[in-house]
C-alpha cells in the first residue's frame, strides 16, 4: 500500500479542489528510464484502468496501476517545502539507489534501463 502525508493530502486537495473535477484522484506511477533505472510520476486522473488499485486518503483519492505498485508498495507520498519552490516527492523503502534529481530510483531486482541525468 501506499500512504500520503497529512501534509501532502493538504495539498492535493487545493489541487482537486482548483480543478473543479471531484472525480479525479491522484495516480502515482512509476516509468522505465531515468538516470536510476525508474522514474516516479504523478497526475490527476479521472479514468480507472482495470488493473489499477484505488484507495482514499483522507478524502483524497489514489490510483496505482499494477505495474507500479510492486515497486511502490511501502512508499509515502509526501509534500516538501524548499526555499526554490515546494513539490511532491516519494519516499520508497523499496529503492536502494537514488539519483540527485530525487525522481529516479532502482530496485535491488533492478528492471529499468539507466539513462544519463540531463
Amino acid at each position: 500500500m501506499l500512504t500520503v502525508t497529512d501534509t501532502a493530502v493538504m495539498q492535493l486537495k487545493q489541487l482537486v479542489d482548483k480543478q473543479g473535477n471531484d472525480d479525479a484522484a491522484l495516480r502515482v506511477y512509476v516509468t522505465p528510464g531515468g538516470c536510476s533505472g525508474f522514474s516516479y510520476g504523478m497526475s490527476f486522473d479521472d479514468e480507472r484502468n482495470d488493473d489499477d488499485k484505488t484507495f482514499e486518503v483522507s478524502g483524497v483519492k489514489v490510483r496505482v496501476d499494477a505495474f507500479s505498485l510492486q515497486y511502490l508498495d511501502g512508499a509515502q507520498v509526501d509534500y516538501v517545502e524548499a526555499l526554490m519552490g515546494g513539490g511532491f516527492t516519494v519516499q520508497n523503502p523499496n529503492a536502494v539507489k537514488n539519483c540527485s534529481c530525487g525522481q529516479s530510483f532502482d530496485t535491488v531486482g533492478g528492471g529499468g534501463m539507466a539513462k544519463p541525468c540531463g
